[in-house]
């Protein structure tokens, strides 16, 4: 492998149409934050670049739905963002935006340089217009009925009801957002990259000089290059974005995601203004893309075909992707608030950033989907950052404290023990470091918490409380030891858990640290008065993780019910039929559980003769069976009795399906008498 002088990191660029959730975070930026802070404690120089994406249709459709400009619009999520990843930790060196006039500017630069080199081709289409808002409608801004589903609402990108990737063209009768009008094919020209001429050097360079790259990454390339690439639009009709900088493009922009991975290098250079170029130009810098799965194309094949086609820049030496992260086993959606957000998170866990880093470090999509849930959060919190980790740091601080004055006391002769415990850490850095140098951040933090472990262990194994009567020298060898371990943790925990290893610190008076000291037990000098002890971390209790299940449970009964339809109507029946049916009123006179069968009530009714048992498999949504008592329902008479758990079921009581599968008895609206036919 080169030997690299410095490395440029970037994350992908958050579409500053809606906030931050785990699964972004997960998939991106906690795994490059780790990374960038690694680099950072070897004193090699890195810098960390990240922004908002904040040009295409998407916005453009929220600022039309809410009745203000598309940047109102990235105005405020910008900010949404911004603030949550500092607030979490995230560790950029700038984070900017592509609304900048220094990326308008250098968007511009580098699209007018490829173009006056001919690395353009221009074609001709016809596109559907909007004449009644006259305008070309970006596939968005097309609705339709679905070829495959149905569905009477699918863009014209994608049918959101079914998934299925659609073009405008494939619509069934399609129809214009904008003002409803049905839109007409009218020709228009736009701007291709032409990566099929890009193919033979990117198949080169890929599959034969990047064989280490991630499987994932490495296997995406090769699918998409085995099929043959084709050229890529890179303009579009539309008035949000930055103008494209040729004669005869009035009215189009550049691309989105043409514009969008330049904001890169627009960010460093309005961070660098005088020094940019070496970060991005010179070939001793290391360039690293952090991002999701979604994104591998862009960067793999798309970013570097048009870095090559302008010819300044170097490629990037590695593009460690992610995949997907679900929320309690399903598939994270923005759209339908399936998320956890990080700025709710912050307000809701405040001062818990660590806990979620740590879980989503744990659980990190790495080679394949992974899934959060809240009980596991809790769990890996309670039995490993409070029982394994906090607990082996408060013990050995309590225990030096107590028998020592808070002051670091002198190591005596080691045992075969001793030794043991020291030799099972002793390459503590060797491995985290080549974990973290091959982007394997969930077995680089386990390698860290099993630092923990040995500490846990060996305290508790020693147990210098007892030998406290009997040989305090050898007690301060054993929390001289266990300081030491804590020093190192608070070393290799840095990249994972950057605040709690800074409380950590500062409980150590441990004011200068060095990762090249990693694995030592001679970072905390004999006599160094400790701080007294603080928890870094806190057990999470039920009734919180409760409430964070309640929250996803509500809005998953709110998707239900914003987007039920009735199921299509059966076929049709006779009157006579109909008519066979006996459906009538009755009064519940007593309801109760069926012993040992967990769906059925046993209702008691008068239905104005001799009364009758009737026995309903809705007991898991009347869980107070007895709220039904004096309300009158409706039930079929006429179906012939039915013995089930030993008793006879003299009818069916009527209920109704809800948008979210629970069922509801049918009751009668005003007062009637009891077995009063319904005719």
């Amino acid at each position: 492998m080169k030997n690299f002088k410095r490395t440029t990191v970037t994350t992908a660029l958050p579409y500053a149409n809606g906030p931050i959730h785990i699964g972004h975070l997960a998939g991106v930026y906690v795994p490059a934050d780790i990374y960038v802070r690694y680099l950072r404690l070897k004193d090699e120089d890195v810098l960390f670049i990240g922004g908002s994406d904040e040009h295409g249709v998407p916005i453009t459709l929220t600022a039309r739905k809410e009745g203000v400009t598309p940047q109102d619009i990235v105005d405020r999520y910008h900010n949404i963002i911004k603030e949550s990843f500092e607030t979490f930790g995230i560790s950029f060196d700038i984070y900017s935006r592509t609304t900048s006039s220094t990326h308008r500017v250098l968007a511009s630069e580098i699209f007018k340089t490829i173009h006056d080199k001919g690395g353009f081709i221009e074609k001709t289409s016809e596109q559907y217009y909007d004449e009644k808002a006259q305008q070309f409608l970006a596939d968005r801004y097309i609705t339709g009925k679905c070829p495959h589903c149905g569905n009477e609402r699918a863009y014209g990108d994608q049918c959101e009801s079914c998934g299925t990737s659609l073009s405008p063209d494939d619509l069934i009768n399609p129809q214009s957002t904008i003002s409803g009008s049905v839109p007409v094919k009218r020709e228009t020209k736009h701007w291709y990259l032409p990566l099929d001429q890009h193919e033979a050097w990117l198949r080169q360079w890929i599959l034969e000089e990047h064989k280490e790259w991630k499987p994932n990454v490495y296997g995406q390339c090769k699918s998409w290059l085995d099929m043959g690439l084709q050229p890529r639009a890179v303009s579009r009709d539309l008035d949000w974005g930055i103008p494209v900088p040729v004669k005869g493009a009035e009215g189009k922009v550049l691309y989105v995601w043409f514009d969008a991975p330049i904001g890169y290098i627009s960010n460093t250079k309005e961070l660098l203004p005088n020094d940019w170029e070496k970060w991005w130009k010179d070939e001793d810098t290391r360039l690293l893309h952090f991002i999701g799965k979604d994104n591998i194309v862009f960067h793999c094949i798309v970013f570097p075909a048009m870095l090559k086609a302008e010819g300044s820049y170097i490629l990037p030496d590695n593009v460690p992707a992610n995949e997907f992260l679900n929320l309690e086993g399903d598939k994270i959606s923005t759209s339908r608030n399936w998320a956890v957000w990080l700025h709710e998170y912050l307000q809701e866990f405040p001062d818990k950033q660590d806990v979620l880093r740590y879980v989503l470090t744990a659980n990190a999509p790495e080679t394949k989907d992974n899934d959060f849930t809240w009980k596991d959060f809790q769990a890996r919190n309670n039995n490993e950052l409070v029982a394994i980790y906090g607990n082996f740091i408060n013990r050995a601080l309590v225990l030096t404290h107590k028998y020592f004055e808070g002051k670091v006391p002198e190591m005596g002769a080691l045992t075969d023990y001793d030794k043991q415990t020291l030799d099972e850490f002793k390459n503590v850095k060797a491995e985290v470091e080549n974990l973290l140098d091959h982007f394997k951040f969930r077995e680089a933090q386990k390698e860290a918490m099993n630092l923990a472990r040995i500490g846990n262990k060996y305290l508790a194994d020693t147990e210098p409380w007892k030998l406290a009567k009997t040989d305090m020298n050898r007690v301060g060898t054993i929390l001289n030891l266990s300081l030491q371990i804590a020093a190192n943790l608070a070393i290799a925990f840095e990249p994972f858990l950057p605040f709690s290893s800074k409380k950590l610190r500062d409980l150590l008076n441990l004011e200068s640290f060095d990762w090249n000291k990693l694995g030592r037990i001679d970072l905390l000098k004999i006599g160094l008065q400790l701080k007294k002890p603080e928890l870094l971390f806190e057990k999470i209790e039920d009734d919180v993780i409760e409430m964070q299940i309640q929250k996803l449970l509500d809005t998953k009964k709110s998707n239900q019910l914003t987007t039920w339809k009735p199921e299509a109507i059966k076929e049709n029946i006779s009157f006579d039929e109909f008519m066979k049916m006996d459906i009538r009123v009755g009064t519940v006179l007593d309801c109760q559980k069926v012993p040992k069968a967990d769906k059925l009530l046993q209702f008691r009714i008068d239905d104005g003769l001799k009364g009758r048992t009737i026995l309903s498999g809705i007991a898991e949504y009347y869980p107070n069976p007895a709220d039904l008592i004096g309300k009158q329902v409706l039930f079929i008479a006429n179906f012939p009795p039915r013995k089930l758990r030993g008793i006879d079921s003299e009818g069916m009581i009527l209920s109704a399906e809800n948008p979210d599968g629970s069922l509801t008895v049918v009751q009668s609206g005003v007062p009637l008498s009891n077995g009063s036919k319904v005719v």
